[in-house]
């Protein structure tokens, strides 16, 4: 079966759903397609507890809460999700329509489609021993849904980014002990967040290590240790409960790059008038996208979002001005948003 709809939007993260309210605002339909198996994309994949303080009118939320308020600020338009799955291919056909296809066969029609996929289809870096792999999701991770479960336990924390280092700081208190092991002296992460660290070294209340992770010790189905050569070459025995590895994200676009997109080092280039790709109808926001200037911010992709809406808008109504409409006097924006104006505003 065919499920025909406005636009496609391919990545629910805050973007991609930021991107579904701007279209709903025009009258537009979307439906949302996403590799992971629940809406937020980063936010709820990395960091749904850490909290971002550079939200517009938000002086701190977390990242589940960011996703959860974006879902509810959708709700009126009812948009449609398809998790779990990729777009596998994209095709036009001789009506200037799009079939999109995703992983699991769905087949979508729009008439335009949106990229909103972050870093592209990304998975994180893994630590590089063998075995490891077999204690991923029990007690090697790469991601904190639930900060809770390390409460009291034995904490080994890798990497040397914003990442590794703000979970250091959030985790510290709730955990028995924390090691936490880098390559070297120099870390990547904000110079205040490194400042904070060494403070909790120097008061012992935590340790660093600087080397490499060179194997694991296990007994029976546990994992007990790693072995991790250091600065002075001897390689010394670290036992935790749980290991946390940060080693950064390893971006791929998947199938976006079969698309025939013009591509600049895994990002789509777009213009920053309509957000638009070189494949008139196909356009992307957020951190998929490069222009002169871009700067990876979620608020800029909200700015994006709104003006690739617009764009969207005019594509599929050629001839027909798009007028800017604001939602506090609008009885169209009220209508498609399902609200009552609480003050009825007087031409004087």
């Amino acid at each position: 079966m065919t499920i025909e709809t406005d636009v496609v939007i391919v990545g629910a993260g805050p973007v991609g759903l930021f991107q579904v309210f701007e279209l709903g605002l025009l009258g537009l339909k979307a439906h949302v397609v996403d590799a992971l198996v629940q809406p937020g994309g980063q936010c709820i994949e990395l960091y749904p507890d850490k909290p971002i303080y550079d939200i517009p009118a938000l002086p701190v939320c977390t990242g589940k809460e960011l996703t959860d308020n974006l879902l509810q600020q959708i709700a009126p338009f009812h948009p449609q999700f398809h998790l779990d799955q990729e777009v596998a291919e994209v095709r036009k056909s001789d009506t200037g329509d799009f079939d999109v296809i995703t992983s699991k066969g769905t087949h979508l029609k729009a008439r335009a489609v949106v990229v909103a996929a972050g870093l592209g289809a990304f998975q994180p870096r893994k630590v590089p021993v063998a075995g490891a792999d077999a204690f991923e999701g029990k007690q090697i991770h790469y991601s904190i849904k639930n900060p809770a479960k390390f409460h009291g336990k034995d904490l080994l924390i890798l990497g040397g980014g914003d990442s590794a280092l703000d979970w250091v700081l959030a985790l510290q208190p709730l955990v028995r002990s924390v090691v936490l092991i880098h390559r070297s002296n120099e870390f990547r992460a904000a110079p205040a967040t490194v400042a904070k660290m060494r403070a909790l070294c120097d008061e012992q209340h935590m340790q660093l290590m600087i080397g490499n992770v060179t194997g694991i010790k296990t007994e029976g189905e546990q994992l007990k240790a790693v072995t991790v050569i250091g600065a002075d070459n001897i390689t010394r025995v670290v036992e935790f409960d749980h290991l946390l590895a940060f080693y950064g994200l390893s971006p791929k676009l998947g199938p976006i790059a079969t698309w025939g997109l013009g591509i600049d080092k895994n990002q789509i280039q777009v213009d920053t008038e309509r957000f638009e790709s070189n494949v008139p109808g196909i356009y992307a926001v957020g951190d998929i996208n490069v222009y002169p200037g871009k700067k990876k911010l979620i608020l800029c992709g909200f700015h994006e979002a709104a003006l690739a809406a617009f764009a969207i808008k005019a594509r599929l109504n050629p001839g027909v001005k798009v007028h800017l409409q604001y939602t506090t006097t609008s009885p169209i924006m009220h209508q498609r948003l399902g609200v009552s104006p609480s003050v009825e505003l007087t031409a004087i």
